[in-house]
C-alpha cells in the first residue's frame, strides 16, 4: 500500500524514573508525502503529540505540547521516537503511534 506503521517495542517494562523511547517506523511509497504524526496515549489524555512532517526531511528533537510536559518528538526518516523521561506509575498504558498521509 501508500502507507504502512509499525511499532517498537511492542511492550515494554521498565523502572520508574526512567527515560523511556518509543519508536515508530513509517515506509510510504512516495518518498516527498506529506504525513501527519500522532501519538497517542489510549484512555487517558488522549493526542501526547502532533505534527506534520515532510517524509524525507528530518526534524530533530522538539517539546510536545504542555499536556505532556517534559516529552519530545523527533524524526530521522524513516523513524520517529518519542521520550518520555522519568516515567511513573501513572504513565503505564498503550501508547499507538497513528500516522496519516496527507493529499
Amino acid at each position: 500500500g501508500a502507507l504502512r506503521v509499525t511499532q517498537h517495542p511492542g511492550e515494554l517494562q521498565v523502572t520508574a524514573g526512567d527515560t523511556v523511547a518509543l519508536e515508530c517506523q513509517v515506509e510510504v511509497a512516495e518518498s516527498e508525502a506529506l504525513l501527519r504524526m500522532e501519538w497517542v496515549r489510549a484512555g487517558r489524555l488522549g493526542v501526547l503529540c502532533a505534527t506534520r512532517l515532510h517524509f524525507g526531511t528530518p526534524l530533530p528533537l522538539f517539546p510536545c505540547p504542555r499536556r505532556a510536559p517534559g516529552v519530545r518528538l523527533a524524526w530521522h526518516p524513516p523513524r520517529a521516537t518519542l521520550s518520555l523521561p522519568q516515567v511513573q506509575g501513572n504513565d503505564s498504558g498503550l501508547y499507538l503511534c497513528r500516522v496519516t498521509l496527507e493529499i
